[in-house]
Parts: C-alpha cells; sequence; structure tokens
C-alpha cells in the first residue's frame, strides 16, 4: 500500500495482480498535484487499474472522471449509485474543472460479492458499507489487516450516543483489523 498525500485528503494505492486500486482522490482541480504524488511513488496513471471512492463528498472523487477519460476504471458499489452526482453542483458552484461522471461506464459491484470481485483483481479483503457518515460511505478491509475507513468517525472519539457510528465500527471489528486508515488522520 502506498499513502499519497497531496490535498487535505489521503488516498491510497492497494497494489493488485496487475496495476492498483487508487482508494480516493481528492479534489476537483487538483490533477497537477495528483500526478506529482503519483511520480514522487514511482507509479504512472496506466498503472491504475480501478479507482473506489469512499464516497462521493467533492473531497474524495474529484479526479474521478479525469481518471476515467485515461482509462482507469470506476468501482461503484451499489450502494452508492444514488450518490455519485453528490458533489456536482458543489464543483459548478465553485467553478472548478469537473465534468460529471458516466456512471453507466463504472463496473457496478454489490457489498456481497466486492471479495470475490477483489479476487479476480488480485486483492484479498471485501468492501463493507457503513453509512454514519454518509449513505454512500464504504469501509475497504484487506486480509493482511489493513482497514480503509474514510472519513468514518474514529473509534476514540466515538459519542456513546451516536448508534450509527457504533453499527459500522461493530462491522469493522468483525475482521479483526491490525492497522486503521483515515482519510483526513495519519
Amino acid at each position: 500500500m502506498i499513502r499519497l498525500r497531496y490535498g487535505n485528503t489521503n488516498t491510497f494505492l492497494i497494489p493488485a495482480a496487475r496495476g492498483c486500486l487508487l482508494l480516493d482522490t481528492g479534489y476537483a482541480g487538483s490533477l497537477p498535484a495528483f500526478y506529482r504524488a503519483i511520480r514522487q511513488a514511482g507509479i504512472k496513471v496506466p498503472e491504475i487499474t480501478y479507482v473506489l471512492a469512499t464516497h462521493y463528498h467533492p473531497d474524495h472523487m474529484g479526479l474521478i472522471p479525469e481518471l476515467m477519460k485515461q482509462g482507469v476504471k470506476l468501482l461503484l458499489i451499489d450502494t452508492q449509485m444514488n450518490s455519485v452526482h453528490f458533489s456536482d453542483y458543489i464543483f459548478a458552484r465553485d467553478r472548478l474543472p469537473f465534468e460529471p461522471i458516466d456512471e453507466t461506464k463504472a463496473t457496478v459491484v454489490s457489498c456481497a460479492d466486492s471479495r470475490e470481485f477483489l479476487a479476480g483483481i488480485g486483492i484479498g479483503g471485501e468492501i463493507i458499507s457503513t453509512p454514519s457518515h454518509s449513505p454512500d460511505s464504504i469501509s475497504l478491509v484487506l486480509d493482511d489487516g489493513s482497514c480503509f475507513v474514510g472519513d468514518l468517525q474514529p473509534w476514540e472519539y466515538m459519542d456513546e450516543e451516536n448508534g450509527a457510528v457504533q453499527a459500522d465500527w461493530v462491522k469493522v471489528h468483525r475482521f479483526q483489523p491490525r492497522r486503521v486508515f483515515y482519510a483526513h488522520a495519519n
């Protein structure tokens, strides 16, 4: 796993049998910084096979359309279908360079089928729905003990009255993760 930090969102490259999976992308307009970050990591865009957003807030998916134009495939979880265009109005309002995602070109997979899909590209793990942050939020749990939770509220800061966050952490803890990676923390 390679952590890329070029904006306010951590992005991660997960090695696969052929290429890699990019988890989250940062904000629209950050493509030059993304290019610098992958160059420093010794990666080129054609080596990125799939991109997966932990959710469709602007700081997690802004480069997806640009990457799709360059041949990177969008891995879209079925629970995210209604949220793909959540950020469109934000990018338009802020006049950022952004074309809406064409979800008809995405590879749509359910959480239930994610283990089989990931195994097919050479990654051991699965994707689980963790909707306490937003209805489309997912976490990627790898068999090596790594867990990528996007904007899921950290366990240690959890308010005991927030049952949705507790339920998400119960799901995550079933996998007994050894390392948890957040989108906005070290």
